[in-house]
């Protein structure tokens, strides 16, 4: 059996998301009062009524693409091709839908804290880099 080097180690992004789930239930509202106050203008993107749901599910289904992105991309990852698209009909900023992967990534750092390793810190600053070249290619 020939394991490639990537499949001999755990990733260190779906490491990361194991141990935050380890320390809070629910990362959603971390996550979006992390967004709130670094892009004040994204509140008024949610409706008032039951955008705790839309929240979660956007967040869940974003991490879900991301372990895919990270790790096999058996399809998940392909969601975030389609959101770049679909925000921009909303009006949502290319930047401001890349941001939210930095809000999400700097949530885990704060969460982890000194278990937020450098092999972590680097996975997240590729992954960033490389989901940032990606939605451009397919915006």
């Amino acid at each position: 059996m020939n394991a490639s080097s990537k499949d001999a180690s755990p990733n260190p992004i779906e490491i990361s998301f194991e141990l935050a789930a380890s320390r809070s239930a629910d990362l959603t509202p971390l996550v979006y009062q992390r967004l709130f106050d670094e892009h004040p203008e994204t509140q008024a993107m949610f409706r008032s009524q039951g955008s705790e749901l839309v929240q979660g599910s956007m967040l869940a289904l974003t991490i879900e693409a991301i372990l895919d992105f990270a790790g096999e991309r058996r399809g998940h990852f392909r969601l975030i091709a389609c959101e770049v698209a679909s925000h921009d009909g909303y009006g949502t900023p290319r930047e401001l839908f890349i941001a939210f992967f930095a809000v999400i990534r700097d949530t885990l750092r704060d969460l982890l804290a000194d278990e937020w390793s450098i092999e972590i810190a680097r996975a997240w600053d590729q992954l960033l880099v490389d989901i940032d070249a990606f939605a451009g290619a397919t915006a």
